[in-house]
Protein backbone atom coordinates (compact mmCIF):
# COMPACT_ATOMS: atom_id res chain seq x y z
CA UNK A 1 0.00 0.00 0.00
CA UNK A 2 1.29 3.54 -1.37
CA UNK A 3 -0.26 6.47 0.92
CA UNK A 4 -0.95 10.09 0.16
CA UNK A 5 -1.40 12.52 3.17
CA UNK A 6 -4.17 15.00 1.89
CA UNK A 7 -5.23 18.44 3.52
CA UNK A 8 -8.58 19.87 3.26
CA UNK A 9 -9.29 23.67 1.76
CA UNK A 10 -11.42 26.31 2.96
CA UNK A 11 -15.14 25.08 3.34
CA UNK A 12 -14.47 21.75 5.22
CA UNK A 13 -14.21 24.23 8.69
CA UNK A 14 -17.20 23.38 11.18
CA UNK A 15 -17.32 24.46 15.06
CA UNK A 16 -15.98 22.23 16.88
CA UNK A 17 -13.15 20.81 14.87
CA UNK A 18 -10.18 19.06 16.65
CA UNK A 19 -11.81 19.56 20.24
CA UNK A 20 -11.98 16.00 20.88
CA UNK A 21 -8.38 15.63 19.34
CA UNK A 22 -7.72 18.27 21.68
CA UNK A 23 -9.23 16.48 24.58
CA UNK A 24 -7.55 12.83 23.84
CA UNK A 25 -4.10 14.05 23.08
CA UNK A 26 -1.44 16.38 24.67
CA UNK A 27 0.49 16.39 21.29
CA UNK A 28 -2.65 17.58 19.38
CA UNK A 29 -3.65 20.25 22.28
CA UNK A 30 0.16 21.36 22.10
CA UNK A 31 -0.41 22.63 18.52
CA UNK A 32 -3.75 24.40 18.92
CA UNK A 33 -1.94 26.37 21.95
CA UNK A 34 1.41 27.17 19.41
CA UNK A 35 -0.99 28.52 16.92
CA UNK A 36 -3.26 31.05 19.14
CA UNK A 37 0.58 32.03 20.74
CA UNK A 38 1.66 32.52 17.29
CA UNK A 39 -1.18 34.68 16.17
CA UNK A 40 -2.03 36.17 19.63
CA UNK A 41 -5.31 35.54 19.73
CA UNK A 42 -7.74 32.03 21.23
CA UNK A 43 -8.42 30.61 17.30
CA UNK A 44 -8.65 27.49 19.52
CA UNK A 45 -11.84 28.99 21.34
CA UNK A 46 -13.22 30.29 17.74
CA UNK A 47 -13.13 26.22 16.35
CA UNK A 48 -14.58 25.14 19.19
CA UNK A 49 -17.03 27.69 20.31
CA UNK A 50 -17.86 29.34 17.27
CA UNK A 51 -19.77 31.04 16.23
CA UNK A 52 -19.86 29.90 12.80
CA UNK A 53 -19.83 33.28 11.70
CA UNK A 54 -16.57 34.27 12.74
CA UNK A 55 -15.11 30.77 11.93
CA UNK A 56 -15.72 31.19 8.85
CA UNK A 57 -13.96 34.75 8.14
CA UNK A 58 -11.21 33.40 5.43
CA UNK A 59 -8.72 34.79 8.17
CA UNK A 60 -9.85 32.44 10.93
CA UNK A 61 -10.99 29.84 8.53
CA UNK A 62 -7.70 29.32 7.06
CA UNK A 63 -5.17 29.10 9.65
CA UNK A 64 -7.76 26.61 11.63
CA UNK A 65 -8.04 24.34 8.97
CA UNK A 66 -3.96 24.39 9.06
CA UNK A 67 -4.03 23.89 13.03
CA UNK A 68 -6.66 20.94 12.59
CA UNK A 69 -4.66 19.30 10.33
CA UNK A 70 -1.21 19.45 11.81
CA UNK A 71 -3.18 18.58 15.60
CA UNK A 72 -3.84 15.15 13.48
CA UNK A 73 -0.50 14.76 11.92
CA UNK A 74 0.55 15.73 15.42
CA UNK A 75 -1.07 12.76 17.31
CA UNK A 76 -0.63 10.48 14.49
CA UNK A 77 3.25 10.64 15.13
CA UNK A 78 3.42 10.59 18.92
CA UNK A 79 0.52 8.76 19.89
CA UNK A 80 0.42 6.08 17.38
CA UNK A 81 3.89 6.05 15.63
CA UNK A 82 2.83 6.84 12.50
CA UNK A 83 5.05 9.51 10.64
CA UNK A 84 4.39 11.72 7.15
CA UNK A 85 7.10 9.36 5.76
CA UNK A 86 4.99 6.61 5.68
CA UNK A 87 3.51 8.93 2.61
CA UNK A 88 4.74 8.36 -0.67
CA UNK A 89 3.86 12.39 -1.21
CA UNK A 90 1.92 14.79 0.45
CA UNK A 91 -0.29 17.46 -1.27
CA UNK A 92 -3.05 20.02 0.04
CA UNK A 93 -5.87 22.02 -1.48
CA UNK A 94 -5.27 25.37 -1.61
CA UNK A 95 -4.60 26.28 1.91
CA UNK A 96 -4.03 22.67 2.60
CA UNK A 97 -1.23 22.88 0.91
CA UNK A 98 0.52 25.70 3.61
CA UNK A 99 -0.90 22.16 5.98
CA UNK A 100 0.50 19.69 3.63
CA UNK A 101 4.19 22.32 3.91
CA UNK A 102 4.25 21.84 7.67
CA UNK A 103 3.34 18.30 7.91
CA UNK A 104 6.48 17.62 5.64
CA UNK A 105 8.95 19.65 7.65
CA UNK A 106 9.28 22.33 4.78
CA UNK A 107 7.10 25.24 6.98
CA UNK A 108 7.21 25.54 10.81
CA UNK A 109 4.07 25.31 12.31
CA UNK A 110 4.18 29.24 13.53
CA UNK A 111 5.58 30.07 10.34
CA UNK A 112 2.90 28.54 8.83
CA UNK A 113 -0.16 30.13 11.05
CA UNK A 114 1.07 33.66 10.55
CA UNK A 115 1.39 32.78 6.75
CA UNK A 116 -2.43 32.12 6.04
CA UNK A 117 -3.41 34.49 8.55
CA UNK A 118 -1.72 37.19 6.23
CA UNK A 119 -3.20 35.02 3.44
CA UNK A 120 -6.56 35.34 4.71
CA UNK A 121 -6.44 39.08 5.17
CA UNK A 122 -4.69 39.77 1.85
CA UNK A 123 -6.74 37.49 -0.40
CA UNK A 124 -10.29 39.01 1.33
CA UNK A 125 -8.67 42.71 1.14
CA UNK A 126 -7.79 42.36 -2.51
CA UNK A 127 -11.19 43.28 -4.14
CA UNK A 128 -14.10 45.13 -2.83
CA UNK A 129 -17.21 42.90 -1.76
CA UNK A 130 -19.31 42.57 -4.62
CA UNK A 131 -17.08 43.18 -7.19
CA UNK A 132 -15.86 39.47 -7.66
CA UNK A 133 -17.77 36.09 -7.90
CA UNK A 134 -17.28 32.43 -7.49
CA UNK A 135 -19.32 29.84 -9.51
CA UNK A 136 -19.51 25.97 -10.39
CA UNK A 137 -19.58 24.94 -13.04
CA UNK A 138 -21.05 21.28 -12.37
CA UNK A 139 -20.72 18.70 -14.76
CA UNK A 140 -18.49 20.84 -17.08
CA UNK A 141 -14.93 18.96 -18.65
CA UNK A 142 -12.07 21.18 -18.53
CA UNK A 143 -12.43 21.54 -22.62
CA UNK A 144 -16.38 23.25 -21.92
CA UNK A 145 -14.98 25.07 -18.64
CA UNK A 146 -11.98 26.70 -21.19
CA UNK A 147 -14.18 28.06 -23.59
CA UNK A 148 -16.91 29.05 -21.38
CA UNK A 149 -14.20 31.29 -19.90
CA UNK A 150 -12.72 32.37 -22.96
CA UNK A 151 -16.56 33.90 -23.58
CA UNK A 152 -16.57 35.36 -19.86
CA UNK A 153 -13.15 36.83 -20.75
CA UNK A 154 -14.97 39.58 -23.41
CA UNK A 155 -16.38 40.95 -20.81
CA UNK A 156 -14.66 41.01 -18.29
CA UNK A 157 -11.18 39.02 -16.09
CA UNK A 158 -12.70 35.42 -15.33
CA UNK A 159 -10.91 32.23 -15.02
CA UNK A 160 -10.82 28.59 -13.95
CA UNK A 161 -9.97 28.56 -10.22
CA UNK A 162 -10.40 25.51 -9.35
CA UNK A 163 -10.18 21.94 -11.22
CA UNK A 164 -11.41 19.62 -8.42
CA UNK A 165 -12.68 16.93 -10.14
CA UNK A 166 -14.16 15.41 -13.03
CA UNK A 167 -17.58 17.49 -13.54
CA UNK A 168 -16.48 19.94 -10.37
CA UNK A 169 -15.00 22.91 -11.93
CA UNK A 170 -15.28 26.47 -10.38
CA UNK A 171 -14.77 29.88 -11.74
CA UNK A 172 -14.03 32.90 -10.68
CA UNK A 173 -13.12 37.02 -11.33
CA UNK A 174 -15.65 39.89 -12.00
CA UNK A 175 -19.11 39.21 -10.89
CA UNK A 176 -20.42 39.92 -14.96
CA UNK A 177 -17.42 37.73 -16.59
CA UNK A 178 -18.78 34.83 -14.40
CA UNK A 179 -22.12 35.60 -15.09
CA UNK A 180 -20.96 35.80 -18.88
CA UNK A 181 -19.58 32.50 -18.89
CA UNK A 182 -22.15 30.86 -16.59
CA UNK A 183 -24.06 31.34 -19.21
CA UNK A 184 -21.69 30.26 -21.72
CA UNK A 185 -21.62 27.32 -20.65
CA UNK A 186 -25.35 26.95 -20.23
CA UNK A 187 -25.65 27.87 -24.11
CA UNK A 188 -23.61 24.84 -24.67
CA UNK A 189 -25.94 22.21 -22.63
CA UNK A 190 -24.65 22.36 -18.75
CA UNK A 191 -27.22 21.94 -16.88
CA UNK A 192 -26.03 23.68 -13.82
CA UNK A 193 -24.18 26.27 -13.14
CA UNK A 194 -24.48 27.87 -9.82
CA UNK A 195 -22.86 31.29 -8.00
CA UNK A 196 -21.13 30.20 -4.37
CA UNK A 197 -21.90 32.17 -1.29
CA UNK A 198 -17.51 32.87 -1.55
CA UNK A 199 -16.63 36.50 0.31
CA UNK A 200 -14.08 37.29 -2.26
CA UNK A 201 -13.25 35.57 -5.95
CA UNK A 202 -10.16 33.55 -5.16
CA UNK A 203 -7.02 31.62 -7.44
CA UNK A 204 -8.05 34.55 -10.21
CA UNK A 205 -5.69 37.72 -11.52
CA UNK A 206 -7.68 39.90 -8.99
CA UNK A 207 -6.54 38.40 -6.10
CA UNK A 208 -2.32 40.25 -7.66
CA UNK A 209 -2.50 42.32 -4.76
CA UNK A 210 -2.60 39.52 -2.07
CA UNK A 211 0.14 37.45 -4.35
CA UNK A 212 2.16 40.73 -4.11
CA UNK A 213 2.14 40.76 -0.09
CA UNK A 214 2.52 36.42 0.36
CA UNK A 215 5.54 37.02 -1.72
CA UNK A 216 7.22 40.09 0.49
CA UNK A 217 5.93 37.36 3.43
CA UNK A 218 7.50 34.22 2.10
CA UNK A 219 10.86 36.22 1.18
CA UNK A 220 11.14 36.35 4.97
CA UNK A 221 9.82 32.95 5.68
CA UNK A 222 13.05 29.98 6.28
CA UNK A 223 11.32 27.41 4.22
CA UNK A 224 13.26 24.04 4.49
CA UNK A 225 13.17 21.05 2.13
CA UNK A 226 10.35 18.93 2.94
CA UNK A 227 10.76 15.18 4.34
CA UNK A 228 8.31 14.54 1.85
CA UNK A 229 7.84 15.76 -1.67
CA UNK A 230 4.80 18.18 -2.02
CA UNK A 231 2.29 17.96 -4.91
CA UNK A 232 1.99 21.17 -5.42
CA UNK A 233 -1.57 22.50 -6.77
CA UNK A 234 -0.52 25.35 -9.84
CA UNK A 235 2.30 22.46 -11.44
CA UNK A 236 -0.20 18.88 -10.37
CA UNK A 237 3.63 17.46 -9.70
CA UNK A 238 5.87 16.89 -6.87
CA UNK A 239 8.23 19.77 -5.78
CA UNK A 240 11.21 19.33 -3.13
CA UNK A 241 13.24 22.36 -3.41
CA UNK A 242 12.79 25.25 -1.44
CA UNK A 243 13.26 28.05 -3.66
CA UNK A 244 10.75 26.35 -5.89
CA UNK A 245 8.56 26.34 -3.03
CA UNK A 246 8.16 29.93 -2.74
CA UNK A 247 7.44 30.69 -6.03
CA UNK A 248 4.71 28.21 -5.91
CA UNK A 249 2.98 29.56 -3.19
CA UNK A 250 3.14 32.58 -4.72
CA UNK A 251 1.69 31.90 -7.87
CA UNK A 252 -0.97 29.80 -6.03
CA UNK A 253 -2.83 33.16 -5.34
CA UNK A 254 -3.55 33.60 -8.78
CA UNK A 255 -3.03 30.39 -10.07
CA UNK A 256 -5.31 27.76 -10.77
CA UNK A 257 -5.73 24.55 -8.23
CA UNK A 258 -4.93 21.53 -10.71
CA UNK A 259 -6.70 18.97 -7.72
CA UNK A 260 -8.01 16.96 -10.22
CA UNK A 261 -4.43 16.40 -12.11
CA UNK A 262 -2.81 16.56 -8.62
CA UNK A 263 -4.56 13.25 -7.88
CA UNK A 264 -4.34 11.68 -10.87
CA UNK A 265 -1.09 11.96 -10.95
CA UNK A 266 -0.35 10.70 -7.66
CA UNK A 267 -2.44 7.44 -8.80
CA UNK A 268 -0.41 7.27 -11.48
CA UNK A 269 2.83 7.22 -9.59
CA UNK A 270 1.71 4.51 -7.14
CA UNK A 271 -0.56 5.70 -4.39
CA UNK A 272 -3.39 3.49 -3.71
CA UNK A 273 -4.62 5.07 -0.63
CA UNK A 274 -5.61 8.89 0.13
CA UNK A 275 -5.43 9.74 3.85
CA UNK A 276 -7.37 13.12 4.22
CA UNK A 277 -6.18 15.25 7.23
CA UNK A 278 -8.23 17.58 9.41
CA UNK A 279 -11.90 18.36 9.32
CA UNK A 280 -14.41 16.95 7.16
CA UNK A 281 -14.05 14.49 3.97
CA UNK A 282 -14.30 16.69 1.19
CA UNK A 283 -10.72 15.59 -0.64
CA UNK A 284 -12.30 12.06 -0.14
CA UNK A 285 -15.77 12.39 -2.08
CA UNK A 286 -13.97 14.07 -4.84
CA UNK A 287 -11.19 11.40 -4.93
CA UNK A 288 -14.37 8.95 -5.44
CA UNK A 289 -15.27 10.90 -8.76
CA UNK A 290 -11.39 11.23 -9.78
CA UNK A 291 -10.07 7.44 -9.84
CA UNK A 292 -11.75 3.86 -8.86
CA UNK A 293 -7.62 3.00 -8.71
CA UNK A 294 -7.60 4.32 -5.14
CA UNK A 295 -9.33 4.12 -1.95
CA UNK A 296 -9.93 7.09 0.44
CA UNK A 297 -10.02 7.57 4.03
CA UNK A 298 -10.16 10.83 6.30
CA UNK A 299 -8.96 11.22 9.78
CA UNK A 300 -11.15 13.22 12.07
CA UNK A 301 -11.31 11.71 15.09
CA UNK A 302 -9.40 10.00 17.74
CA UNK A 303 -11.09 6.67 16.86
CA UNK A 304 -10.45 7.60 12.86
CA UNK A 305 -6.77 7.83 14.03
CA UNK A 306 -6.78 4.71 16.20
CA UNK A 307 -8.24 2.57 13.60
CA UNK A 308 -6.00 4.05 10.79
CA UNK A 309 -2.66 3.56 12.94
CA UNK A 310 -3.81 -0.35 13.26
CA UNK A 311 -4.57 -0.39 9.38
CA UNK A 312 -0.64 1.02 8.86
CA UNK A 313 0.82 -0.68 11.51
CA UNK A 314 -0.94 -4.41 11.57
Amino acid sequence: MALAFTFPGQGSQSVGMGKDLADAFASARAVFEAVDDALGQKLSAVMWEGPAETLTLTENAQPALMANSMAVMAALESEFGVSVTEAKFVAGHSLGEYSALAAAGALSLTDAARLLKLRGQSMQQAVPVGKGAMAALLGADEDLAERAVAKGSETGIVAIANDNAPGQIVISGEKAAVEAAMAAAQEEGLKKAMLLPVSAPFHCALMQPAAEVMAEALRKTEIRAPRVPVVTNVNAGPVDEATLIQAQLVEQVTGRVRWRESVLWMAENGVDRFVECGSGKVLTTMLKRTTKEATGLALNTPEDLEAFAKEIKG
